[in-house]
């Protein structure tokens, strides 16, 4: 009984670590799925969830298209405002795209709870920890580049140095961390102070749902490929279970539950996987053209400046190459179920178990995708060709403006 505890108990705790970190973002933003809330509680997350969206809506959205309205025309002004209208943006998108789609993703989560609380062999058990310890160093990285850029936008003008490209049209007085425009006069005391702290807590509250849910994915995608690799070692090894109707019905079922949850996830994420598709696309082109304007004008050249872009750069393309290296796992951990069946021993099974691993062939032979859209796959040769396709368009644009 005492053995059963324990167990139990290091099975919660083992849950509690796998989660820890993205249950502490995703619920101070109110975003975090679970099934059992009382009606104070939902309205608590519905009202924390609001808040972040209008202080992104209010805060920073606003105020920067209205300073994008008026520097139109000037190409690196309009840039250095989109290197943060568009993720704040899709930040948004996030926001309510999840918060829509956060009781389908709600049973998502009993399942890895269950998972995690059920019984185990030793094998699984390092299976899925090895998978967890993973989705948590990326989480980390993450978070980690998005403190550093989040450190340097603050502390930086808040020392009086920007890392922006700074005009009389956009800042006539002290810098602020965002290019925006307000109808009031933000040069003088305490007006400047309590912007700057507007934008800063917007700022804050942008991140944790930018990050947030991209390291929730990850989560949700490696604990499924830690089910796929349990379950694609159960098959192939089929031949050795005494009852091998039980142990084949045991392995379709959790089969079809694997279907189901990624199916969900696919539902989930597809849109925000399209929005930052199309923005990391247009965003990495624009800022290969800002670095090669900024190398090619000896005048406006900062090298401050131009770390604080290259470290931007490198943020958003670590989001987008962690996105689609999750898809590209996936489905490398999917097809191999399609193999471990072959590998079985099926043509030494009686012709009527032999059948039945013959649907299962049949059925694991299509590959799973996570989409953008649904329309394209999110894998690196995708990203491969994105980059392709976004470092064909800086070449047009300096022609544009040389």
């Amino acid at each position: 009984m005492r053995e059963n505890v324990a167990d139990v108990y290091r099975e919660q705790v083992d849950f509690e670590w796998a989660v820890k970190l993205n249950r502490c973002t995703l619920s101070l933003i109110g975003l975090w799925p679970q099934t059992k809330q009382t009606t104070w509680e939902k309205c608590m997350c519905n009202l924390r969830v609001l808040i972040v969206f209008m202080s992104l809506w209010i805060g920073i959205l606003i105020p920067a298209l209205h300073s994008l309205i008026r520097i139109r025309g000037d190409a690196m002004l309009m840039i250095d405002n989109l290197q943060f209208t568009l993720p704040v943006f899709t930040a948004m998108l996030r926001v309510v795209i999840f918060w829509w789609k956060k009781e389908a993703m709600s049973p998502i989560m009993d399942m890895i709870a269950n998972d995690w609380k059920k019984s185990k062999t030793s094998w699984e058990e390092i299976i899925m920890i090895t998978r967890a310890q993973t989705a948590r160093t990326i989480t980390m990285f993450m978070y980690s580049m998005m403190g550093i850029c989040f450190s340097i936008a603050i502390l930086m003008p808040a020392c009086g140095f920007s890392m922006r490209y700074l005009t009389n049209i956009t800042d006539p007085g002290k810098p602020l961390p965002l290019q925006t425009y307000y109808m009031y006069d933000i040069t003088k005391s305490p007006q400047y102070e309590l912007t700057f702290l507007s934008q800063a807590v917007s700022m804050i509250l942008g991140v944790l749902p930018y990050t947030g849910v991209d390291n929730f994915l990850s989560l949700l995608v490696f604990h499924i490929c830690g089910q796929l690799d349990i379950l694609k070692k159960r098959i192939m090894h089929l031949d050795k279970f005494t009852n091998y109707a039980k142990a084949l019905k045991s392995c379709v079922m959790d089969h079809t539950r694997i279907i189901r949850a990624v199916a969900v996830i696919e539902d989930t994420f597809n849109l925000m996987l399209l929005a930052l598709f199309l923005y990391f696309g247009t965003l990495f082109a624009f800022y290969g053209f800002l670095i090669l304007s900024l190398l090619k004008d000896g005048n406006y050249l900062s090298i401050s400046r131009l770390a604080y872009l290259v470290t931007m750069v490198i943020n958003t393309f670590g989001h987008m190459c962690a996105y689609c290296a999750v898809g590209e796992v996936l489905v490398s951990q999917y097809n191999q179920i399609h193999y471990a069946a072959y590998s079985n021993e099926w043509y030494t099974l009686d012709p009527k178990d032999a059948r039945n691993i013959v649907i299962l062939m049949i059925k694991t032979h299509d590959p799973f995708y996570l989409t953008a859209g649904k329309v394209f796959p999110m894998t690196m040769d995708t990203f491969c060709k994105l980059i392709k396709t976004s470092a064909g368009y800086i070449s047009v644009l300096l022609t544009t403006k040389y």
